[in-house]
């Protein structure tokens, strides 16, 4: 069925003045490319809605559409047009009406389904969402109320169950009389739940559950109610006598999460959201003693609810939780614009839906629909549709519909492909001639018309196998008829079309041409080997799949080097990336090769050489690899590498004081040498300040020496210190005296101060150098020996003292 809108009728001819000024106000407008304007458009101002429709009863399904007269309007009925028929009729202003809604029913057909509202004018055709209609019915109940007995305080609760097109309405009757909505002790939840809380005796009687719909009224069986005497007033522990249900919604509807608790004290309700945050304020009111409900619930309001039951004063608590999901239809972000765009060109449709679960998206061209394939591109999960090399016949209306569970969305854009004058026609006679295997020459002739404004050619290139999305382009000389297409892949057919270009756009494309690039051998495998054991090797390579679709595969030889034959062929398919040899000679070097084989001949061999005994002996020198004991040695290196340390610490502080006290020992001993040169000495009470002792330390606390000490003759002390003469080295220092002993050598010492050795003095005496190699001489006969008393001091021109090297002047 149909019904035509009449054009809007002639008007009169305009004055002539105002026609004077249309080309200037043409050059005045935007640039074609930009949609028109919407009332231009075809579109829906009005589409049908899901709807319940009583049987025997008229339904009127609305459709309203504005665009550009004549429209016309039909309707589809799943998928398929209605015909036009006495049974409904479509009205005026678009709209259907069926006049005695009918149920299947004596081979009859039903009128439920899925309804479409389809317009169509001379720029294309449009169709409306999706609008199901269903009959009123109402099925008999599946949950009858159950009779229960609760004591004076308590809680009863009763429940009922059923199932109709458009959701029954439940009340309760008591007693046959509607109960009093208004006590507050009585509370009603939409989906069949009578609560009573505080029990009383007067609440006894016999209670119905009533349903009604337009459909029908049904009513439950009856369910009697006993209220017993007061309880004993024991402690009782809160418990959840009914939780909240999960539950899926559609936004705007009301969410109805029951909580029912009893205990004694009487527990105290209270809700949150598992996840934390907060469940809010708006919209959101508490039923009865602890029913949370939510009304115009949105997709924010999806989570997990948890009902708790706290006993007053303590943290005695009992929980129960329920999902609830809430579904939003699909409903548009970005509608397609309509666009104009030179032929030849590309045009593009962006649509983007939001919705709960989210919307799966299709296009429609006309009314039909479009899925990718020659130059139709849908990208981004079909949320961009891309027309490449538009030409008249992608002149059309496109449609985005996007739909879920939830409902369905459409939204639709025209496509005006724009032909300039004097462009010219589609390059003739395409031909394709393989070169070589990765070259093709692709050749062609002019235009029939129009040639005189080409500014060059465009040649489009893609493999024939793959999606006009891979597809690339060469440019090409006006002058030039011919263009030669490299970098090819061998043995692979190639698709072309050239289209030819003017300042005004691009003509229409050439017959497309196909062509297969020549064969040749395949290239060498990259090889690679590995040592299984002391006779076995593992050859590894990449696979080729497509040596499988030329009849080509690999092939394998291998011989020790000593020997001059091979053994193989050994013919292994192109899907294949491994092969293992054994029953190999432990002690021989192997030459393998590996070779790839098509129809037109063979390649290249990639050549390897391995020695099974070098590999052998690794492998008994390197056993194989214990992760746990490697893991133990890494931290028993570790642990060793700081006992090292430590140790190495100590000998460095060990050997230091060695060194110390070595160099105090010895200074010590060259003053024990002195005190034994040198003549019994007076009594200790005096004090002698010629003598100074080592490291400012006084030399009082020895005791006496005369007595106790051995006397050292001159042979021990050339023993003990030998002259530098001795060791056959001279003496670079000058020397007062020829007599005189040798300076110290001990190098060790000689940054002492002058004050670490006593000086000896006599008539003829000189001073002594310090330390080892000190040597008095003897004191002359007629002035016994002395050491320098109190008030006495050496001349400097009387004494020496051996110095560091790099003091000595």
């Amino acid at each position: 069925m149909a019904v035509q809108r009449a054009a809007s009728p002639r008007r009169p001819p305009a004055p002539r003045w105002p026609r004077l000024l249309l080309p200037l106000l043409l050059l005045l407008l935007p640039a074609p490319s930009e949609g028109l304007g919407h009332s231009a458009e075809l579109a829906f101002a009005v589409e049908p809605s899901d709807d319940v429709a009583v049987p025997g009863q008229p339904i009127v399904l609305d459709c309203k559409v504005e665009g550009t007269p004549p429209v016309r309007i039909t309707w589809r009925k799943n998928g398929v047009e209605l015909p036009e028929s006495t049974h409904s009729t479509l009205l005026a202003n678009g709209s259907l009406m069926i006049h005695h809604f009918r149920l299947e029913r004596g081979g009859s057909p039903s009128d439920e389904g899925d309804y479409e509202c389809v317009a169509q004018n001379r720029f294309g055709l449009v169709v409306s969402r999706k609008a199901r209609i269903q009959a009123a019915t109402m099925s008999d109940f599946h949950v009858h109320p159950q009779a229960t007995v609760g004591e004076e305080g308590g809680v009863a609760r009763f429940q009922c169950q059923i199932h109709g097109l458009p959701e029954p309405l439940i009340t309760w009757e008591k007693n046959r009389v509607p109960i009093d909505t208004d006590n507050e002790r009585y509370t009603l939840l939409p989906k069949g739940v009578l609560q009573i809380t505080g029990l009383r005796t007067e609440d006894s009687g016999i209670f119905h559950c009533v349903a009604s719909n337009i459909a029908s009224i049904r009513i439950s069986h009856g369910a009697r109610l006993t209220v017993s005497g007061s309880g004993s007033g024991a402690y009782k522990e809160p418990a959840i006598l009914v939780g909240p249900e999960n539950l899926t919604l559609t936004v705007h509807q009301t969410a109805v999460l029951e909580c029912v608790a009893t205990g004694n004290p009487r527990p105290i309700v209270s809700w949150s959201r598992l996840d934390g945050r907060p469940i809010g304020v708006e919209g959101i009111q508490v039923l009865g003693t602890g029913n949370l409900i939510i009304s115009d619930v949105t997709v924010q309001h999806s989570g997990v609810y948890v009902c708790a039951a706290n006993r007053p004063g303590t943290r005695v608590r009992r929980t129960a939780q329920g999902r609830l999901v809430v579904q939003a239809p699909a409903e548009f972000v970005q509608h397609p614009q309509s666009i104009s765009r030179p032929a030849g060109t590309t045009a593009m449709f962006t649509c983007q839906a939001q919705g709960e679960p989210p919307p799966h998206v299709t296009w429609l061209k006309n009314g039909q629909v479009l899925g990718p394939g020659g130059h139709v591109r849908l990208k981004n999960n079909n949320s961009t549709l891309t027309i490449s090399g538009i030409g008249p016949e992608d002149e059309a209306i496109y449609q985005c519909v996007a739909e879920n569970s939830a409902g369905s969305s459409q939204a639709s854009a025209r496509l005006t492909v724009l032909w300039a004058e004097g462009l010219p026609g589609p390059p003739r006679n395409v031909r394709a001639v393989s070169v070589s295997s990765t070259e093709v020459r692709v050749s062609w002739s002019e235009p029939l018309a129009n040639t005189k404004e080409i500014i060059g050619y465009v040649l489009h290139i893609r493999k024939a196998a793959d999606p006009p999305e891979l597809e690339y382009q060469e440019a090409v000389s006006k002058s030039t008829f011919q263009h030669l297409v490299s970098d090819l892949e061998p043995s692979t057919a190639y698709s072309f079309y050239i289209k030819a270009y003017t300042p005004r756009g691009a003509s229409s494309a050439s017959v497309p041409t196909l062509a297969s690039t020549l064969g040749e051998a395949p290239a060498p495998p990259p090889l690679s080997v590995r040592v299984l054991g002391s006779s076995s090797l593992q050859l590894l390579w990449e696979p080729w799949p497509r040596l499988a679709q030329h009849e080509g595969g690999f092939k394998l030889f291998y011989r020790p080097a000593s020997k001059t034959s091979f053994t193989g062929p050994i013919l292994l398919p192109g899907t294949v990336s491994s092969y293992n040899l054994s029953q190999l000679d432990p002690t021989a070097v192997y030459e393998v090769k590996l070779l790839a084989y098509n129809q037109h001949g063979d390649g290249n061999a990639t050549v390897r050489f391995v020695s099974l005994r070098g590999a052998s002996e690794r492998t008994a020198l390197s056993p194989p690899c214990d992760c746990r004991k490697e893991e133990a040695a890494n931290q028993t290196s570790t642990t060793g590498i700081v006992i090292g340390i430590h140790i190495g610490v100590t000998c460095i502080i060990f050997c230091v004081l060695f060194l110390l006290f070595g160099q105090r020992g010895r200074v010590l001993l060259c003053k024990d040498v002195e005190n034994q040169l040198s003549p019994p000495q007076g009594p200790r009470n005096q004090r002698d300040p010629g003598i100074l002792a080592l490291n400012g330390a006084r030399r009082g606390e020895r005791g006496q020496l005369g007595r106790d000490e051995k006397h050292v003759d001159m042979k021990e002390l050339e023993q003990l210190f030998p002259p530098a003469g001795a060791a056959g080295q001279p003496d670079p220092r000058p020397t007062q005296d020829p007599a005189a002993p040798a300076p110290c050598e001990e190098t060790q010492l000689s940054t002492l101060p002058l004050q670490g050795c006593g000086l000896m003095e006599g008539k003829t005496a000189e001073a002594t150098a310090p330390c080892a190699g000190l040597a008095a001489a003897p004191p002359p006969p007629d002035r016994g020996p002395g050491l320098l008393s109190e008030g006495q001091t050496a001349r400097p021109a009387e004494a020496r003292v051996t110095q560091p090297a790099h003091s000595e002047q």
